[in-house]
């Protein structure tokens, strides 16, 4: 039994994404089938999501993959981890409990950092998915794994969960200031691209199962669903930012990339729109992810590379992309001021979790 009056020690862990350990073609895959077979990103019954990975995917995906992260990789490897790396070092010189780091696939793994911590005697565990929206393929994911890892060790915490944080004051506050240059520059649109989810994963955060995405304006409207819904969220960020910076409706608009297989996805798409931008007077554009915190595959090559072609062979003459926040100092004072709330006591951890099938 555990002693009440024990002096608990805290402790912080990051948890980002993840990626491949090379862009080796054998690396890429093994990356890939940990990523597809997680039931909250491919929600299909397990027979059918192990068949469409093992017999649709892996056969012929880690190889364009690969080549695609041959595109990005820097001599320290990759950016995702990388820029995640010099972030928990940054954390760590600002807070005074140890900082680790993990990825939802991949390494560091979360058992390895739940070890690391509990060897540092951290039995108060504060974890910051580094996701702002409410996602099951993402933000949802990254708690149950923690959770799921921890219940399999031999050792206790308390855990408590940054909650999404997509309207939070000093992260909007932090995105504007990370993309002033850009907004300081003549343009003409600004265009908010984030990661997209299939429109089921909308409607299973929906308990009611009337709601999300039966109306135009349902993001618009206040309702409890909210707190689980992506689509509401992304758009959230968007107004909030829209407003800070001052950029009127008419020059941002928000779509959503990186779909996957034919079932409906969020609308609309990312690279259908950069290819009618030009054809509509949009010439000059500022691109920006604020789904991703650390510039990775879907921002460098996604966005960057494939969608700068598309824009400027349509017709495009300039083209801007945003970095996402990666070691910003108004990032680094956001997660701080999240590790200080959570010294404070003063996060509600509540998580609401969509059932899986």
């Amino acid at each position: 039994m555990s002693n009440p009056n024990k002096q608990r020690t805290r402790g912080v862990l990051l948890v980002n994404l993840g990626s491949p350990e090379s862009t080796d073609v054998g690396d890429v895959r093994t990356y890939l089938r940990e990523f597809l077979t997680d039931p909250r990103v491919l929600d299909n019954p397990a027979p059918i999501r192990h068949a469409v990975v093992n017999l649709f995917i892996l056969p012929s995906r880690p190889k364009d993959s690969a080549e695609a992260y041959e595109k990005i990789w820097t001599e320290e490897g990759s950016p995702l981890i990388v820029i995640s790396e010099r972030v928990t070092e940054l954390l760590r010189e600002r807070v005074d409990v140890p900082v680790e780091l993990a990825m939802r696939y991949g390494n560091p793994s979360v058992k390895s950092a739940l070890r690391k911590l509990a060897s540092m005697g951290v039995d108060d565990l504060f974890v910051i998915p580094l996701y702002p929206h409410y996602a099951m393929s993402s933000y949802e994911t990254a708690v149950a794994k923690v959770k799921d890892e921890l219940a399999k060790l031999p050792f206790r915490m308390d855990l408590t969960f940054q909650p999404p944080f997509y309207d939070d004051p000093a992260y909007i506050d932090a995105l504007v200031d990370s993309a002033k240059e850009y907004l300081e520059q003549d343009y003409d649109h600004v265009l908010f691209s984030y990661h997209g989810v299939p429109e089921r994963h909308i409607k299973k955060g929906d308990p009611s199962g009337c709601y999300c995405l039966q109306t135009a304006d349902c993001c618009r409207k206040k309702n409890p669903v909210h707190g689980m819904c992506y689509r509401h969220q992304v758009h959230a960020t968007t107004w909030a930012f829209a407003d800070k910076a001052g950029i009127p409706p008419e020059k941002y608009s928000l779509t959503f990339q990186s779909r996957l297989g034919r079932d409906p996805w969020l609308t609309p798409y990312t690279d259908k729109t950069l290819e009618r931008m030009p054809s509509k007077g949009i010439k000059k554009l500022v691109v920006m992810s604020p789904a991703f915190v650390s510039d990775c595959l879907e921002t460098i090559e996604e966005l960057g590379m494939e969608g700068r072609e598309d824009f400027l062979e349509a017709g495009g003459e300039e083209f801007h992309l945003v970095p996402c926040l990666n070691d910003h100092p108004k990032w680094i004072d956001v997660l701080e001021k999240f590790v200080r709330e959570f010294e404070e006591g003063a996060l509600v951890d509540e998580h609401p979790v969509i059932p899986q099938p």
